[in-house]
């Protein structure tokens, strides 16, 4: 009998469609003025990032909770700027609260927000109106002064009004160097959603697949007519749930499953995902009514470090009103953590001192 001989350069080079990539960092550049007599800028991603905000509960959440929390419970200011402020209504049933909350939640998830300052005879504010941030186009002159605010038309692209820059309120969040606009929140967070989402798919298909798993079928036929009628039967039977009756020696059946324990656990992958999800976007999870945190101190620490963010977007805020409305108005942090803590560190001061030591425990064993 001749001896088998393999021909090894009959071998073949195959696609591995989920390899491993190096990582890179990638470069990115500044929407600055060009130097040109006209320079405009509209938020193109905006439908993304909107996209982002409805359909991600925890960005949601997250981002309502901060600007919840920025505005504070209620807006403190003088007699007369609260008769001015009573009198914005928006689109008709808004409130000047409401609207300062409604820009902040838009600026951070969609890098601007803005709203059309409508005055009276006198000049005095007399309503504030949000604008869909991708209907507005900034306009600069060659060196980089905002000369315009033109609003959009969405189906002609046309533009259907424009505005002086006193006409328009403006919000940005996290502007850098000379960019024409803010930075979205959801810019950082792409990669770390799409990791969550495709680990929630998987733990879905998972679940699904432990309450109606795969089955392996082997017919004792392998005539295909007869195993099309048999494959109709089984899958309509499948998902109705009735019981099936055979004939004796007719089918075999085996339920294709992975094993427990031969796969990586991922409901701690998608601990960290949600943990850096919101290390990220800046809002501790204690916040949120959750227990994110390990420990009452370490709790308190991002608590902390929350308030200070939060204190330093309210004086943004209020710096921008006063700038552009000129009214001095006060944003209050709803609840400080800051005394408490100064409290507990008084206390485990006091705690750790020694009391009632006599000179004899200090010199016990010094042969004196």
């Amino acid at each position: 009998m001749a001896e088998q001989v393999y021909d090894v350069t009959a071998a073949e080079r195959g696609d591995a469609a989920n390899r491993i990539l190096n990582v890179e960092i990638g470069a990115a550049n500044l929407d600055s003025p060009t130097g040109l007599a006209e320079t405009s800028y509209m938020n193109d991603k905006w439908p993304l990032q909107l996209g982002i905000y409805k359909n991600i509960p925890e960005f949601k959440i997250a981002v309502d909770m901060r600007a919840i929390w920025t505005v504070g419970n209620e807006i403190e200011a003088a007699p007369e700027i609260r008769v001015i402020m009573d009198h914005v209504r928006g689109w008709g049933k808004d409130t000047f609260r409401n609207i300062i909350k409604n820009m902040i939640v838009v600026k951070r998830l969609g890098q601007d927000s803005y709203a059309e300052i409508i005055r009276d005879e006198s000049g005095e504010i007399f309503n504030l109106k949000p604008l869909d941030p991708s209907t507005i186009k900034q306009v600069y002159d060659k060196k980089g002064n905002l000369i315009r605010y033109e609003q959009v038309n969405r189906q002609s692209k046309s533009t259907a009004q424009k505005f002086s820059p006193r006409d328009i309120l403006h919000f940005t969040n996290k502007r850098v160097a000379d960019e024409v606009h803010g930075v979205a929140d959801s810019d950082a967070l792409k990669k770390i959603i799409e990791a969550n989402n495709e680990s929630f798919a998987d733990v879905r298909l998972l679940m699904h697949r432990w309450v109606k798993p795969i089955m392996k079928f082997m017919l004792a036929t392998d005539n295909p007519r007869e195993i099309k009628v048999f494959a109709k039967l089984m899958d309509e039977i499948i998902n109705i749930g009735d019981n099936l009756y055979l004939p004796k020696d007719t089918a075999e059946h085996e339920v294709i499953a992975v094993s427990g324990n031969s796969t990586l656990n991922p409901m701690p992958w998608r601990e960290h995902l949600k943990n850096y999800f919101f290390q990220v976007v800046g809002i501790p999870q204690i916040i949120l009514g959750s227990s994110g945190e390990f420990t009452e101190s370490t709790a308190k620490i991002a608590y902390l470090a929350f308030e200070q963010s939060v204190k330093d977007e309210q004086a943004d805020i209020m710096e921008q009103i006063s700038d552009q409305l000129g009214l001095e108005i006060k944003l209050k942090f709803p609840a400080s953590l800051r005394n408490e803590l100064l409290t507990d560190e008084a206390k485990d001061g006091e705690e750790g001192k020694q009391v009632n030591i006599q000179p004899n425990e200090t010199t016990a064993g010094s042969g004196r």
